[in-house]
């Protein structure tokens, strides 16, 4: 008869007591405010139940996990993160919206710790920034300066707006926030997946973020560029907002590409037609149109004819019969004047002009000039001499 302590028996022993103590485990004790990564295990009319440890399981609000519709936003066998809040007649309650119940500033101090996101809506705006609620109900503060990565001129956009935030001050009464650190991060991924496609010269469509008197900001998808004024249309733009709107899809060209400085640089003119490119057929030299005086300068007047060309009156062709020193003493900006055509140099996109009073007059003395020197028709023979015939023209001209 073997021994009640022979080796067969006292390994069986020891091996149930290792069978056992594998399959079981106490419920892990956990803290108010402590946060688990657990598995949904079911999920039921009012609840879902999610594995705490070993067989310990633990219960959240199934209305945690509906959307705006009532839809749920997980299934069974999904992970989540869930903030213990309570033990109540052996069940474990868990949420899984941050800062909720008594728990809440231990919930909020662990996400900063443990660097986890936390969602909020913009309520209102304080003075330096805004109040945010966060999902479990506590309130939070985001300065302007944090909201994201430049400062936006109307602040009302934010509110009533549902964001990410990360938590970066956690005192007793005081749940600072920001979105700097989120949005950085986004522009970095996206940079480096457009790092691979984009190119300088390519065309792309965006959406004006920003108007500002340099420019607009305009997003490609998640990263930002530059549309300077100067590139907005051919003619000169005194005011963007005249031009374009936030929110306004736009197609531009990328000009300039400075991946080490995060700087993106747009056209928007270079998508239009140029000009200039018609300028012959559309102001033809010989042919009389009205413009406006846009600028002046010591040795002449520009003169907006079109969108983005402009032509020059020369200092030497204002002021009539009488010596001028600037052209402010004949013309003033905004004036509207009719012109004459001299020249098109399209290549250097340049066209002289002449006031066309001014150039009715020299038609008038050119015309003049060529009957006399036509002295076969029996009108030049009546003419007189050149000198005759300017004069009469200089006294008809004092006559008008």
């Amino acid at each position: 008869m073997k021994n009640d302590h022979s080796p067969d028996k006292t390994g069986n022993e020891e091996n149930f007591a290792q069978m056992l103590e594998a399959n079981y485990k106490e419920p892990a004790r956990l803290c108010p405010g402590q946060s688990i990564m657990a598995a949904i295990v079911k999920i039921t009319a009012d609840w879902v139940l999610i594995e705490v440890g070993g067989k310990g399981e633990g219960y959240l609000d199934k209305a945690e996990l509906l959307d705006a519709g009532g839809n749920l936003t997980a299934k069974e066998g999904d992970k989540l993160r869930a903030w213990f809040v309570f033990s109540e007649n052996g069940e474990m309650h868990f949420t899984s919206k941050i800062g909720s119940g008594p728990s809440a500033h231990v919930q909020l101090a662990e996400a900063m710790r443990g660097g986890v996101l936390v969602d909020g809506t913009v309520a209102k705006e304080l003075k330096g920034g805004f109040e945010i609620i966060i999902s479990g109900g506590a309130r939070a503060f985001c300065p302007f300066s944090q909201m994201g990565l430049r400062r936006e001129d109307n602040k009302e956009n934010y509110i009533g707006r549902s964001l990410a935030f990360e938590i970066i001050e956690c005192a007793e009464r005081n749940v600072v926030l920001s979105r700097k650190g989120i949005l950085a991060a986004e522009r970095q991924e996206k940079a480096r997946v457009l790092k691979g496609a984009l190119e300088e010269g390519a065309r792309i469509k965006g959406i004006v973020t920003s108007i500002r008197k340099f420019g607009a900001f305009v997003d490609i998808g998640g990263v930002e560029g530059l549309l300077p004024v100067s590139e907005i249309a051919w003619d000169r733009t005194e005011n963007v907002g005249d031009r374009l709107s936030v929110g306004q899809a736009v197609e531009v060209v990328v000009k300039k590409l400075d991946w080490e400085n995060e700087r993106i640089s747009f056209s928007l003119r270079e998508i239009l037609p140029n000009p200039w490119d018609s300028a012959e057929r559309t102001w033809p030299p010989g042919s009389y149109h009205t413009g406006t005086v846009t600028r002046l300068a010591p040795f002449g007047a520009f003169v907006a004819l079109g969108e983005g060309v402009e032509g020059l009156i020369h200092i030497s062709r204002l002021g009539g019969d009488k010596r001028i020193q600037h052209p402010e003493q004949a013309l003033k900006a905004g004036q509207a004047i009719e012109v004459k055509v001299e020249a098109v140099d399209r290549e250097n996109k340049k066209i002289s002009l002449v006031p066309a009073a001014a150039a009715r007059e020299e038609d008038e003395d050119a015309a003049a000039v060529k009957k006399y020197q036509q002295p076969d028709s029996p009108e030049a023979e009546s003419l007189g001499t050149l000198g005759e015939i300017l004069k009469k023209q200089l006294e008809k001209k004092k006559g008008q």
